[in-house]
């Protein structure tokens, strides 16, 4: 790929108004990305933000963090289709964020993988149709493509349960979906990991130097779904064109960040790892539709008319690449470090905060 990607979450988010008036709910809302877009959306006028989680005490750690009327919270589980369809009531949008992340768990218990972001999402995409929503956006990840862990494997068929069910739901529920690289600051991360590490004087474990991955701050995550948003039709799937580093590169730019002397030290390539990360296959690549620094991959709404499967075909899939991260830009230890220095949990930590996330 030769598109020059933005440097994500580098501009100050515009307002987002299209949420006025509305009420939004978000799946596993306590994490990372549930917290930027409460960071993002209460400074406009939107009515409520309904968070839904399993875990009581971080609810209760947001609810006294933001201390807002609009933000409201509702314990469940998105494998219970019940509790999903109590706190869908009146519910406009939903943001889809739940789900088990960590590879290594979720090799080890992949039924548990299954049950949360397969049958779960098939749970929040049914409550959502019957509360009448107006549009569900499902986060979903660059490991889905060309699985080979249990993770990416179960985001796969989320991301096929979601085309699959817009295919039903038509306009009266428009469901879309977002797929997004490594982003740098998210609980599990590896920044935060390299962070604790400096801190205790630590060598930074590194899997494999060569090893790339997309580079996406939360912002930009926001900014992806804000435009999935805006500008999704049923089964899309929408992916944001983003810079990629090695893992050698990053961990000497968060070397140079803190004026840190830690050694580097290779670990080798943990149990599910790849070595570098797809957003679009070759596949996808032939029919995606370019929006600048987005690209959109409308869902194939061919019937199960077998003969435009065995007697028809695409010449120019074979001329195509997939787009990873390995043939997107690739950031030097200079543009990673500016990019990390964007980042809160960074700034905290060069203020002399312990990092614990």
């Amino acid at each position: 790929m030769t598109d020059k990607p933005r440097m994500t979450g580098l501009e100050q988010p515009q307002q987002v108004n299209m949420f006025s008036g509305k009420t939004l709910l978000i799946t596993g809302g306590t994490g990372t990305f549930g917290n930027a877009v409460l960071s993002r959306f209460l400074q406009g006028d939107i009515t409520e933000i309904r968070i839904f989680s399993r875990d009581e005490k971080k609810q209760d750690d947001m609810r006294r963090r933001w201390a807002d009327a609009r933000v409201k919270f509702h314990i469940g589980d998105v494998r219970s289709e019940q509790s999903l369809k109590d706190a869908m009531a009146g519910v406009d949008f939903v943001f889809h964020a739940a789900a088990l992340k960590q590879v290594p768990s979720c090799e080890f218990f992949p039924i548990e993988a299954v049950r949360t972001n397969v049958l779960g999402a098939e749970n929040v995409l049914n409550a959502a149709l019957v509360a009448g929503v107006k549009k569900v956006i499902v986060l979903s990840t660059d490991k889905a493509v060309y699985p080979i862990n249990a993770m990416g494997i179960s985001k796969a068929m989320m991301e096929k349960l979601a085309v699959a069910k817009s295919r039903v739901a038509g306009r009266a529920t428009v469901i879309c979906c977002t797929r997004y690289g490594n982003v740098m600051s998210s609980r599990g991360s590896v920044v935060p990991h390299f962070i604790r590490q400096i801190q205790a004087g630590q060598s930074l474990t590194v899997t494999d130097p060569h090893m790339t991955r997309f580079m996406m701050s939360v912002d930009g995550a926001v900014d992806l779904v804000r435009w999935a948003f805006e500008h999704g039709n049923p089964g899309d799937i929408f992916v944001q064109k983003a810079p990629a580093a090695t893992l050698d590169t990053l961990a000497h730019a968060l070397k140079h960040v803190f004026k840190a002397d830690s050694p580097i030290r290779v670990i080798g390539t943990r149990h599910g790892e790849k070595l570098y990360e797809t957003l679009l296959t070759r596949e996808e690549i032939a029919v995606a539709e370019d929006m600048g620094d987005y690209y959109r991959v409308a869902a194939d709404n061919r019937d199960l008319n077998y003969g435009a499967y065995f007697d028809t075909g695409r010449d120019e899939v074979s001329a195509k690449d997939d787009y990873n991260s390995h043939n997107t830009t690739r950031l030097s230890v200079d543009e990673m470090a500016h990019m990390l220095l964007t980042l809160d949990i960074v700034q905290r930590a060069l203020a002399g905060e312990k990092i614990t996330e």
